[in-house]
């Protein structure tokens, strides 16, 4: 196995009135839960605000809830934790604009980082370092209409798409648009359960069922400790 790229100390020089500032509802330390990276210790940087509101919407707490900070104070905060890999996440983290220097930022230093967006705003200005992880939003979400499907064209094997499902029906749908969009053939594509609702062991057989060529995730944080802010 490759060596870790260490990641350095990174010093922002912005004169006093145009330093990025961003809303920060949570950093935390902690395993990641999904994505191929499940189960890696993480830095997690929860950004407020979004503009969705999916009906299995779990991070409710993060559409308000939240206090400015200065990229400089993100990063230091992020370096005390020592780890490798980061996650900017939300509420919907590119809803703030300064959320694409944050990113650049935490890969200039060294940071392995992954983006998890809803797929509703332009992906194409993340820095290609970053993995995206593209959330599509299904029938079942009840934001259908916000997916942004130019983003598929900027997928590429470094990003992954994730369906949330809730039901056969919407599992079906999903099939349908990884067909239609030739999603297996951009990026690996993602199928998790809305937990407490759908049997994980029946999407297990659905894929199964199919030969569907994606990896099925059950969101191992929330096995871990439950539901809420921290983890």
């Amino acid at each position: 196995m490759a060596d870790l790229a260490v990641p350095v100390v990174i010093t922002i020089k912005e004169d006093a009135g145009s330093e990025p500032r961003l809303r920060i509802n949570e950093i935390f330390f902690s395993l990641q839960g999904e994505t191929s990276r499940i189960g890696l210790p993480t830095v997690f940087v929860r950004l407020t605000g979004c503009p969705l509101r999916c009906g299995y919407c779990d991070t409710a707490y993060a559409f308000h809830e939240g206090a400015s900070q200065s990229l400089q104070q993100i990063l230091d905060t992020v370096a005390g934790y020592r780890a490798h890999y980061v996650t900017v996440t939300g509420g919907e983290p590119l809803a703030q604009k300064d959320c694409l220097k944050l990113l650049t930022a935490l890969c200039d230093a060294n940071y392995s980082v992954s983006l998890e967006t809803s797929g509703a705003i332009d992906i194409s200005l993340v820095d290609p370092r970053v993995s995206r992880i593209v959330d599509i939003k299904t029938p079942g979400s009840g934001e259908l209409d916000k997916n942004r499907w130019s983003n598929v064209d900027f997928l590429t094997r470094h990003d992954e798409v994730k369906f949330v499902l809730c039901d056969k029906a919407v599992y079906d749908w999903a099939v349908e648009t990884i067909q239609l969009h030739r999603l297996t053939e951009r990026c690996p594509v993602l199928l998790s359960p809305v937990h407490g609702l759908l049997n994980a062991k029946d999407l297990a057989e659905w894929i199964l069922s199919d030969r569907l060529p994606a990896r099925m995730q059950i969101q191992l944080h929330k096995y871990l400790w439950g539901e809420g802010p921290g983890h």
